[in-house]
């Protein structure tokens, strides 16, 4: 009896053990690629919706130490501020200021367009990074169920309304986080605004596979601009954007060990803002900064066409 005692109590230390001996090679796997590129950003414009926190903070930071002009366009200006001042004191880049934009209201998101275009003359950059995640049912100021109102069409009329100042500017690239979550999204054309039926898992995954198609569908209109368009699925990630569900909150503090860091997750966007051998590469999906999988619904050009035509009704705005 004692030598089994002795047995098990050898085994639970063992467990704990080489959970301690392997940790580096975890921590390695979860992090996945680095963005190994030395490229500089000097005189370059660049745009990060919802730059005061997590990735695009982090993304904020790494394209600033590289010399770039850095606007970071967030709808809480305290954080926004507080962030800016951070980043420029971390990377001595004074080029670091912060704008106010609601992605949740198209009045807000138009006067970020109209003071950017007055204020400056180049764009090079747009990272459409802001994002929320497992709302419940709620909608934007103009009606638009949360998820796809802000994850997509927010970002589609922003980007409308910059497209210009990006082809002016060429080459230039545009950004757009997704997720791997699009692999369970669907559009539902005849409920696109989760009216009939709302699950907040689901509409989210809607939210992100519609980033995976208005970046295909982008990218073929802006051939031969010089302007490409991209998305990025960041990894699993310690950030606040599971705040909406107290479930996923407690869980990912719980185990935050097995999530990026946010420094991790900017890693796949800064690869395809900065990377050299991207320079004319359009309409990709990437994951650990290299190209990845996207579901046969994201692959799906009939779907892509349709929904950027009800984007473009939805918002009022004719996109040629």
């Amino acid at each position: 009896m004692f030598a089994l005692l002795v047995s098990a109590l050898a085994v639970l230390v063992s467990i704990p053990l080489s959970i301690f001996v392997a940790a580096p090679c975890i921590r390695k796997y979860i992090a996945g690629g680095v963005c190994k590129s030395t490229a500089k950003l000097n005189g370059k414009v660049v745009v990060i919706t919802g730059a005061n926190t997590g990735i695009g903070k982090e993304t904020a930071r790494d394209l600033a130490g590289r010399g770039a002009r850095v606007i970071l366009a967030c709808r809480d200006m305290v954080k926004a501020e507080a962030a800016a001042s951070e980043i420029q004191a971390t990377t001595g880049n004074q080029e670091v200021f912060a704008k106010k934009l609601d992605l949740a209201d198209t009045r807000s998101i138009r006067e970020f367009a109209e003071n950017f275009l007055k204020e400056e003359k180049a764009l090079h950059i747009l990272i459409n990074n802001a994002g929320v995640m497992l709302c419940p049912y709620s909608k934007t100021t103009d009606g638009f169920e949360m998820h796809l109102g802000v994850n997509h069409l927010g970002h589609f009329l922003l980007t409308f309304l910059l497209i210009e100042r990006l082809k002016q500017s060429a080459p230039a690239r545009i950004v757009n986080l997704s997720s791997l979550a699009h692999h369970g999204g669907k559009i539902r054309f005849h409920d696109l605004q989760g009216e009939k039926c709302y699950n907040r898992h689901l509409a989210y995954s809607h939210s992100k596979l519609a980033n995976i198609l208005f970046t295909r569908e982008l990218a073929k209109r802006l051939q031969g601009t010089g302007v490409t368009a991209n998305a990025v699925h960041p990894g699993v990630v310690y950030s606040e954007l599971t705040r909406q569900s107290s479930l996923m909150y407690r869980l990912t503090r719980m185990f935050y060990f097995l999530l990026k860091t946010p420094v991790e997750g900017a890693q796949t966007s800064v690869y395809c803002a900065v990377a050299e051998e991207l320079e004319t590469v359009s309409g990709k999906y990437f994951s650990d900064c290299a190209p990845a999988y996207v579901s046969p619904q994201g692959r799906n050009d009939e779907t892509a066409r349709r929904l950027w035509e009800v984007s473009c009704e939805l918002l009022g705005i004719q996109w040629e």
